[in-house]
């Protein structure tokens, strides 16, 4: 039996579900935006109406209003989000206990053995579009394929409400024309490269050799050749499956530009805190931290690298963050926001060797303390105990929020 995958993507996610919230807001020119005061202001969703009148996602809030004069902003609910993501992934099980969630508002569903029971991937397809409009009031667009891939591209072809099949017959006139871009995985600078190649559609990549794109893309050249070709065989993970944590992260936009190192340290001293105490949770310890920079002009650089030895410890990480930003940031122009990650994570069991020259037994006297700080915030609040550094001057909003990391697509 040929597989089944189905592609299911909620169109305009964000925005439609503000509309189901306020049904006063339907027709008209919507975008879910950040909020201008605690400097967060950019929009995260549009409705259909604000897309057509040229805003875009990332956009600053006052250039969106520039492209729409009439536009209405509304703050995001991310906790109906979330209600919503959960009551559409209910409906996708009433068909498959195949169900892998890509981001909150798209998921992954193999259908193939249950086609017997529902009729063809392409029957199921219009099913659950259909109860998704009717018992939701949200609409979908659908992609049937073979495989993941090409069902995400689908998926993307018609929006809104819409089913597209690609098929082993058809995929090389649907497929093979468009952007290279449009291939997942695919980014700015993949793109990039593939066009100092000359390089430009998905048909002109799949018609590349396996030795040229090893040689010049590595192993995943030929992921993305085989992408291309249609000869992706990745399995759509089970509901239950729980993608492993690869990393933890916190990051937050200040409320004033940070106008030196000091007032950077006072930052990632507070989200290392964070970190550490999400460590814990999971009892796993990070090998290496990455650092995020976004300056007063949005430009943003990463920069990482290796801690000497695994730790949860929130002073460690910080520091190497403070190291990280010391020596690769170039004063010119302010931080607007800054993010700090754990990468690199193993279980905390992990053995490991100890470092000759360090003092083991005072690292280890500072962990205990560390674990006893961790629990009294736990159970009194992240206020209880904190640093003093961070008793003032740090240029936060009373109420910061974590990112949300949905989980990605994953191979079996």
């Amino acid at each position: 039996m040929k597989r089944a995958i189905l592609h299911s993507d909620m169109n305009a996610y964000y925005a439609s579900v503000e509309m189901m919230l306020d049904p006063g807001l339907r027709g008209k020119a919507i975008a879910v935006c950040g909020s201008t005061e605690e400097r967060h202001g950019i929009v995260l969703a549009k409705s259909q109406l604000a897309k057509q009148a040229g805003v875009k996602t990332g956009m600053v809030n006052w250039e969106a209003r520039q492209k729409c004069p009439g536009l209405i902003m509304v703050q995001p609910h991310y906790d109906q989000y979330l209600k919503y993501s959960r009551m559409a992934q209910a409906i996708y099980q009433r068909y498959t206990d195949r169900v892998e969630p890509y981001g909150m508002d798209e998921c992954w569903l193999d259908v193939t053995e249950c086609q017997r029971a529902f009729g063809t991937g392409m029957e199921i397809a219009e099913a659950i579009r259909a109860t998704m409009r009717e018992e939701l009031g949200l609409t979908v667009s659908i992609g049937v394929a073979e495989n993941k891939i090409f069902a995400k591209l689908g998926s993307d072809m018609k929006k809104p409400d819409a089913i597209t099949e690609i098929t082993a017959e058809n995929f090389r006139e649907k497929v093979w024309p468009l952007p290279a871009s449009d291939l997942l995985y695919v980014g700015r600078a993949t793109t990039a490269k593939l066009l100092n190649f000359g390089i430009t559609t998905i048909g002109e990549l799949a018609q590349v050799s396996p030795e040229i794109m090893k040689a010049k893309f590595g192993i995943n050249g030929l992921k993305l050749l085989m992408f291309a070709r249609g000869e992706d065989k990745s399995q759509v993970m089970h509901m239950d499956f729980v993608s492993p944590i690869k990393s933890v992260g916190h990051g937050i936009t200040c409320n004033a530009d940070l106008l030196n190192s000091e007032e950077v340290w006072k930052v990632m001293l507070y989200l290392s805190q964070d970190i550490g105490h999400r460590l814990r949770l999971h009892d796993l310890a990070a090998r290496g931290v990455q650092i995020t920079i976004r300056d007063e002009t949005l430009w943003f650089k990463q920069w990482q690298a290796p801690l000497l030895i695994a730790s949860q410890s929130p002073m460690e990480i910080a520091l190497l963050a403070r190291r990280l930003f010391d020596q690769n940031y170039k004063w010119g122009k302010s931080v607007r926001s800054v993010t700090v990650r754990a990468i690199n994570l193993v279980p905390k069991s992990t053995p490991q060797q100890l470092l000759l020259f360090d003092d083991n037994i005072a690292r280890e006297k500072r962990y205990r303390l560390e674990d006893t700080v961790d629990e009294i915030r736990g159970r009194f609040g992240p206020d209880a105990l904190k640093s003093a550094a961070l008793m003032k001057g740090l240029k936060i909003a009373d109420h910061s929020e974590h990112e949300v990391i949905m989980p990605g697509m994953m191979y079996g």
